[in-house]
């Protein structure tokens, strides 16, 4: 493993349909993954599954000769926020699947949006609501193998509780700083708040600004992703790497600041395989400073 590919392992969101070492090793290995990120629930319902030990084992085994830090991504669903006792109840039971499938499988964290406020509630209202219900599963992040808890902010439609870097203080505040309390960034989401990265300097105040708000080594993960829409647009509409109105640069600067020291690159972005392994191959030349 060369120093660079250590400072910013570059990889993947990857499919398990197949199963996790069959379908998800092989995706990573074809598009040159040095991470993964994979969803253990169905990202658009609530069914969870038990998950199967000797598949688990596999996954681990496989990602661990072949160092690959691997990320899970909770279902979309899930918002602590909601007015509906329903989905507030469903979103704590869907994340403690996640956290527990997490761990089972060797992740590092588990990401999870951080939600809005619905039913014309205020943001106050909201929030409490958020501590109330994070709270506890955060406590029971009490093992030395437990992932740690990512919340990556959204691109600020209607009613998001957290969309810029500034949102998250309050969301932290209300966790108590919990020491496995994270930040995944998306870039397209970041930028659709509007944090322009693409202005000159646009990437080094983001940065300088979330780390002064949640403090070093709280940004885990990056979901690197251009966006199809200006900054501040407030649409979540992923671009491929390059061919967006982020555009090249900005993702090199991304590597070379350091909070951003050790922390993995994960791509979602459009297409398929070989869409994606050119995305991957991008992000590589960027960080060798070939590009």
């Amino acid at each position: 493993m060369t120093d660079k590919r250590n400072r910013n392992p570059i990889g993947g969101h990857v499919p398990v349909a197949g199963g996790l070492a069959a379908t998800g090793i092989s995706y990573a290995e074809d598009i040159g993954a040095e991470a993964v990120q994979v969803f253990v629930a169905n990202p658009r319902g609530w069914a969870t599954t038990s998950g199967s030990p000797r598949q688990d084992e596999e996954f681990r085994a496989a990602c661990g000769a072949r160092e690959l830090p691997v990320f899970v991504h909770a279902p979309y669903l899930i918002n602590f926020g909601s007015h509906t006792k329903a989905t507030a109840d469903n979103s704590v039971s869907s994340l403690r699947h996640s956290l527990r499938r997490g761990r089972e499988i060797g992740a590092s964290g588990v990401v999870v949006h951080t939600g809005s406020a619905t039913g014309g509630r205020d943001r106050a209202t909201a929030l409490a609501q958020v501590g109330l219900l994070l709270a506890p599963l955060l406590k029971e992040l009490t093992r030395e193998d437990d992932p740690w808890l990512l919340l990556e902010p959204t691109a600020g439609q209607g009613s998001s509780l957290c969309s810029q870097v500034r949102d998250l203080e309050p969301y932290f505040e209300i966790l108590g700083r919990h020491p496995r309390l994270g930040v995944c960034l998306d870039t397209c989401h970041v930028f659709a708040a509007g944090h322009d990265l693409a202005a000159p300097g646009g990437v080094k105040r983001t940065l300088d600004e979330l780390e002064a708000i949640v403090g070093p080594g709280r940004l885990r993960l990056i979901h690197a992703n251009d966006s199809k829409d200006v900054a501040g647009a407030h649409k979540d509409r992923h671009a491929n790497i390059g061919s967006g109105h982020i555009g090249d640069a900005p993702f090199a600067d991304l590597m070379t600041h350091p909070s951003t020291d050790g922390v993995p690159l994960v791509i979602e972005t459009p297409g398929r395989k070989e869409g994606h392994a050119t995305d991957v191959a991008r992000l590589k030349e960027l960080r060798e400073g070939t590009g």
